[in-house]
């Protein structure tokens, strides 16, 4: 298990504030790593227990959107469980072999992908909200969810920033269904490759127990708003904040990558 910190109450309050608002844009766009990881490291946690840590608090998040997209109808588990089963194996995978895997070129050519992602969404023309119509479910689409899910999962084990975005614009291009199914989509897949994730974190010993769930509950209360305000106001609302969020992305990946 993780050493415990120590930490001043102004610190744990920052934290918490971070974290709901993480909860918040997690639920709509994803990307709440974007903020969650940079808190963690301010912390003082070392940079593998700031990854388990980030998996138990985010996974409190992904399972508060996910049931809420759920609970609308927005997503089918039983429509969806090859992607379910291939993503959580991808997740395991990615996560034990993120120590042997060089990330120096992924984390060059990531910004890239991710501002690709954002243009997709910005200029593809989106289905009405209404539409919640799925594809006719065949060999092909079987393929196509086993893939996608074994793909996503494993990069979400070994990396994770962005993953919530690549879910949501290849769930589009793959499947043609609206922006909202889409977001039920994700936001499920990011709970499975979080939780399955976490398990290895902690089978490792890499995770601040007390931090994660004290942040994953602020999660939860943040995502709760989140995926009620994406839900209510559709993709007029989640589409603006999807590309900022993603562009935002982008850019700090870049700098992080290309500055060094």
């Amino acid at each position: 298990m993780a050493t415990e910190l120590v930490l001043e109450p102004s610190i744990w309050l920052l934290l918490c504030a971070v974290a709901f608002s993480a909860g918040f844009i997690d639920a709509i766009a994803g990307g709440g790593g974007l903020l969650t990881v940079p808190a963690l490291l301010t912390a003082g946690l070392p940079p593998h227990v700031v990854l388990g840590t980030n998996k138990l608090a985010a996974t409190f998040g992904s399972f508060t959107a996910s049931l809420t997209y759920y609970r609308k109808r927005l997503f089918n588990p039983r429509y969806w469980r090859r992607s379910l089963i291939f993503t959580a194996i991808g997740a395991i995978l990615g996560t034990l072999l993120v120590d042997m895997i060089s990330k120096e070129a992924l984390e060059k050519i990531l910004p890239l992908l991710i501002l690709l992602a954002a243009i997709y969404t910005l200029f593809n023309r989106m289905q009405p909200d209404d539409r919640l119509q799925l594809p006719e479910q065949n060999n092909k689409l079987f393929w196509k969810q086993r893939l996608q899910g074994l793909t996503l999962g494993l990069y979400d084990g070994i990396a994770g920033p962005g993953a919530g975005a690549f879910w949501m614009v290849s769930t589009m291009a793959l499947y043609r269904i609206n922006l909202l199914l889409a977001s039920g989509v994700a936001r499920t897949m990011n709970f499975i490759s979080n939780g399955f994730s976490l398990v290895a974190f902690i089978a490792l010993g890499h995770v601040n127990f007390m931090l994660g769930i004290t942040m994953g509950l602020c999660l939860m209360l943040g995502a709760w708003l989140g995926a009620h305000s994406a839900i209510r106001f559709g993709s007029r609302f989640i589409r603006p904040v999807f590309i900022c969020v993603v562009i935002a992305i982008a850019v700090r990946l870049a700098w992080q990558a290309w500055s060094s």
